[in-house]
């Protein structure tokens, strides 16, 4: 962790996964809870600790790591895209007991969340 006091807010670098969400998923399926560590990478670059950071765009102050927090999660959403195989009307996605509308919806909320760590959602 750098000895100057930074005084912004910043995202894990693994920001897509980081989320309660992903931990939840983990402790239910797999019966695994992991400590939350102290501290953690940025997407800015820096460590800082855990307590620095937030999944939530209107939280986030650090200019650099809010364009690394869209850019993942556009990125996120176009793997989802193509993961799903999305097609208008199709019931479910080829392979995964998914549907079309529950992708399309996950889809549209990573790229909400790539919009509103942009500034412009």
């Amino acid at each position: 962790m750098s000895d100057g006091w930074d005084p912004h807010v910043h995202v894990e670098v693994n920001v897509v996964r980081a989320g309660k969400d992903v931990r939840n998923l983990l402790a239910s399926t797999f019966g695994l809870v992991s400590d939350l560590p102290a501290e953690v990478e940025t997407g800015c670059g820096q460590r800082v600790a855990f307590v620095m950071t937030s999944p939530h765009p209107e939280r986030v102050t650090c200019l650099p790591c809010r364009e690394f927090a869209s850019d993942k999660h556009r990125q996120f959403a176009d793997q989802l895209v193509n993961l799903f195989r999305m097609s208008p009307g199709a019931g479910l996605a080829p392979g995964l007991n998914v549907t079309a509308e529950d992708a399309a919806q996950a889809v549209a909320r990573y790229r909400d969340l790539a919009e509103r760590f942009a500034g412009r959602g």
